[in-house]
Formats: C-alpha cells, structure tokens, sequence
C-alpha cells in the first residue's frame, strides 16, 4: 500500500504556523471515485484513503510506515524565504512613526 508523508504547509489567509509542526502519514487512493446517479455526491470504496495519521517527527513516521509494510513517500516541506519585518503591518500605525503615512 502506497502512503505520503509530508509536513503541512501554513493556511494561504493566514500568517500563522498553527499546525504545521506535525508531520501526516496520508494513504494513496486505490480505487477512483465514482459520481452517485442519484445525489451526484462522489464516493469511493477505498476507506484507507480517509485515514490521516500525525506524528511528531518525521522518523517516527517513517519508522511506522516500515513497520507496517507501507511504500512510503517523503516530502519534504519547502521552508519559507522571506522572513515577516518586525513590526510588520501594525508599524504603519504606530504613534512613534516619524513620517505620516499615506497611501
């Protein structure tokens, strides 16, 4: 059985790392979806595809996916290039600001 273990990347809207620390163990579908004629909802026979597993490091995931028999796949996470100013937005409106700020 083929699996993914990656570390998740932080929310687009949100700056913050909030559950990004964790590392999932995430199996690959084995079977295709398929469209119900009657609600037109997709569904699948493949349970293992729903199961999401966290770990606090990535070799504790990779030890349980040898344990287990599983082909797995590792990503690493791409880190982040630009680091955020300090002070950053709420700077524009501090009262120690020298210039005045406009648009």
């Amino acid at each position: 059985m083929r699996a993914r273990i990656y570390r998740p990347a932080r929310t687009a809207t949100q700056s913050g790392s909030a559950k990004t620390e964790a590392w999932i163990l995430e199996f690959a579908p084995a079977s295709k979806r398929e469209v119900d004629p009657l609600m037109g909802w997709t569904s699948s026979t493949d349970t293992q595809s729903q199961v999401k597993m966290s770990f606090d490091s990535r070799e504790a995931a990779v030890a349980y996916a040898e344990a287990h028999g599983l082909d797995a796949i590792v990503q690493e996470p791409q880190l982040r290039k630009h680091n955020i100013r300090p002070g950053g937005y709420a700077e524009n409106f501090s009262t120690t600001r020298r210039g005045a700020w406009t648009h």
